[in-house]
């Protein structure tokens, strides 16, 4: 019976291994076929799109090549005066921080953030994509470790270009 039990693990085991059959569902390179997009978007559309919703644009040509810059804005997260809570209060305070990032991205207001990676003054950042300063910063303020004066907020305006991504 022993020996039948350990037979079965084995098999068990070897099939649930087995790269061609896939039990997550992820398809591997040879069954993606290349997608071309449908339509290039056209740039000057989606300027004048961007325009009309209150957001600030601009066009940077270089070498022949036309990119649609957009205005962003930089919130340096900056240590606050208030840290006097307690680990079980800063670290519901950090849960808190978190949903409302999560929450941000979700809704589109949010295009990056993150914590700096020594015990500076600057504690994180965090790429506001709205289209008023007085935006970024009402979202910014209601995070709950800005509330709490654990973090405080200072905003720059920022340009990047709108199809661009970090590499």
């Amino acid at each position: 019976m022993k020996k039948t039990i350990l037979t079965l693990f084995a098999l068990l085991l070897l099939i649930g291994c087995n790269q061609k059959n896939n039990p997550r569902g992820i398809p591997g390179p040879e069954q993606v076929e290349a997608k071309k997009p449908d339509t290039i978007p056209d740039v000057e559309q989606q300027a004048k799109d961007l325009q009309s919703k209150g957001y600030e644009t601009f066009f940077y040509e270089e070498e022949g090549q036309k990119y649609l810059m957009q205005q962003y804005y930089m919130v340096f997260l900056k240590r606050g005066s208030n840290r006097s809570q307690d680990s079980t209060e800063a670290a519901a305070l950090q849960k808190q921080h978190l949903a409302h990032l999560n929450r941000m991205a979700k809704e589109g207001y949010l295009s990056l953030a993150g914590p700096f990676g020594d015990d500076g003054e600057i504690r994180g950042i965090a790429v506001y994509n709205t289209p008023t300063q007085k935006m970024a910063d009402s979202l910014a303020n209601l995070d709950p470790m800005v509330k709490a004066g654990r973090l405080e907020v200072e905003i720059h305006p920022w340009w990047a270009e709108k199809a661009g991504s970090l590499k």
